[in-house]
């Protein structure tokens, strides 16, 4: 009978979260919106290990990331780097789908990308979707446009999610 109801209790329980590999994040020193980044990876279910690197450069050039690629952090999930800004949401897809692929990238470092997101008092859509920038007091733009890229064996790259 306490079988039974311990069953029945056990299916009535929502399903289990998904279980995602660890992600092992390379940062330059002194770089706050790598730490933003890998909080949204937390936020979406990603257990993350922040590790200082003095040559981002040699980490980089160990994963194989393509230099056209590059952005400031480089990480690593199962058999893949992700480098950049890359949404949480575009690395389940890779973990789900698994291509043959070296991983994910988001060049640069574009405003509104998961982790830099500014942020401000005078946050203004009606112009643009532009905020007043402290320091200058220039308008600069809130968000834009970015791809991210899956990183193929032979290096070339092709969009894999648009944002």
């Amino acid at each position: 009978m306490k079988i039974i109801v311990l069953l029945a209790a056990l299916a009535a329980l929502p399903a289990a979260a998904e279980t995602l590999p660890p992600v092992e994040l390379y940062v330059p020193k002194v770089c706050l919106a790598c730490l933003e980044w890998a909080e949204h990876l937390r936020q979406n279910g990603f257990r993350v290990t922040v590790k200082e690197a003095e040559d981002i450069a040699a980490v980089k050039r160990r994963f194989k990331v393509p230099a056209d690629a590059a952005s400031r952090m480089t990480a690593r999930v199962a058999d893949y780097f992700v480098e950049g800004h890359v949404p949480a949401g575009d690395i389940k897809d890779l973990l789900k789908e698994k291509p043959r692929a070296r991983g994910l990238a988001v060049p640069g470092l574009p405003m509104g990308a998961p982790g830099f997101e500014p942020t401000g008092a005078d946050a203004n859509c009606e112009r643009g979707c532009t905020i007043l920038d402290p320091n200058s007091g220039e308008r600069i733009p809130r968000r834009e446009f970015f791809n991210t890229l899956l990183v193929l064996p032979d290096g070339k790259t092709k969009v894999w999610a648009r944002h």
